[in-house]
């Protein structure tokens, strides 16, 4: 499990993190992005899909663009999923529920964007929880926190 507390990285230290934290994923871990507007939060979900294609042996894909819009977007890694959200909007559980938020977790990798809602809620599964915030224009301060169940 991979852990970090209050790092300052520019990009380069960020995209090697992501290479490290895409080697311990498994299907079923949630991965919690959480920080400000514009902190990096879908550069780093971006980093973190494209690795797991690479670890794959796959093609990364053409694109990887924030779900702000569409609230998720998928990505076939042929023996599972990665599910990427963006919870901006949703406001409530029983929103979460009608995506089949619940049932999709349970045999992907899950990353999610503005993870509030979910913070306190027992989610019943391994997760990370990312915490992003601006140290300069061109660092970030990265905290990790694991979760077990």
């Amino acid at each position: 499990m991979l852990t970090l507390e209050n790092q300052n990285l520019d990009i380069s230290a960020i995209q090697t993190l992501a290479l490290n934290l895409s080697k311990e994923l498994k299907v079923g871990d949630v991965v919690l992005l959480k920080g400000d507007l514009g902190v990096g939060k879908t550069t780093f979900c971006r980093f973190l899909i494209n690795n797991l294609y690479f670890l794959n042996n796959l093609s990364n894909p053409n694109s990887i663009n924030s779900p702000t819009f569409p609230i998720l977007l998928t990505y076939d890694l042929i023996a599972y999923e990665i599910y990427h959200y963006d919870l901006y909007r949703i406001k409530s559980i029983k929103e979460l529920e009608q995506l089949d938020f619940f049932e999709n977790i349970n045999n992907s990798i899950t990353f999610i964007e503005w993870p509030e809602l979910l913070i306190n809620y027992p989610l019943n599964h391994k997760y990370y929880l990312i915490n992003m915030d601006l140290y300069s224009d061109t660092k970030r301060t990265i905290n990790i926190t694991y979760n077990e169940i």
